[in-house]
């Protein structure tokens, strides 16, 4: 799997086409492109793979009630870029603050995924994948994450796992897609940057 995964990453990115699929329709206050005056905080998000048996698994964790955005949610671990960060550096970080890992020991796979804007925060996140040989230890930042959620990434890959329901969501009804990953609805932002990830991974299991 780790081959197909760098593989993928060696793909152009479909982007916003692939996004879109995950997309809650409506978004409240979405647009693409960015008009210039909207200026966004940069943010970065982290796909972190280690190997289960012959699989992959990542992380996804479950957010505080008392964190400032997204509470409660089921996110990727990343956060805000600091002053004269590179992005890259801002995944390595947040994974390490968030699940105290070894950043040193994370190998980043390729270039970044398609960048997310997520109007209700005003953030875009840039979504990196990294790779460790084992199964990190994990001590979670308690102020922050709640739960951690152990993903095969198969998960993504296989389109059945994609549900859409009519959610009401700050005063707009609309259809959410979302993954169900043990028992979890992954959707919003963290939908977006998992379904294109995994259209490109699936773009390389059809041509194998």
């Amino acid at each position: 799997m780790l081959d197909q995964v760098r593989r993928a990453l060696a793909l152009p990115r479909p982007g916003r086409a692939a996004q879109i699929r995950m997309s809650p329709r409506p978004r409240p206050g979405d647009v693409f492109p960015l008009p210039p005056e909207v200026h966004p905080r940069e943010a970065a998000v982290m796909i972190l793979l280690f190997p289960r048996g012959e699989e992959l698994d990542f992380f996804l964790t479950r957010r505080t009630e008392t964190v400032e955005t997204h509470k409660g949610q089921i996110s990727l671990p990343g956060g805000a870029q600091e002053t004269g960060e590179a992005l890259q550096a801002t995944a390595l970080r947040e994974a390490s603050e968030e699940l105290g890992i070894d950043a040193a020991r994370v190998e980043i796979l390729g270039e970044p995924l398609t960048p997310v804007y997520i109007p209700v925060s005003g953030f875009r996140a840039t979504p990196f994948v990294g790779f460790t040989p084992v199964r990190p230890d994990i001590t979670i930042a308690a102020a922050e994450v709640v739960e951690i959620i152990e993903t095969p990434l198969e998960l993504i890959v296989n389109e059945q796992n994609v549900v859409e329901e009519e959610w009401t969501i700050r005063g707009y009804t609309g259809l959410v897609p979302f993954f169900a990953i043990n028992g979890h609805k992954v959707w919003g932002a963290t939908a977006m940057v998992l379904g294109e990830f995994g259209e490109m991974l699936r773009s390389v299991i059809r041509n194998s």
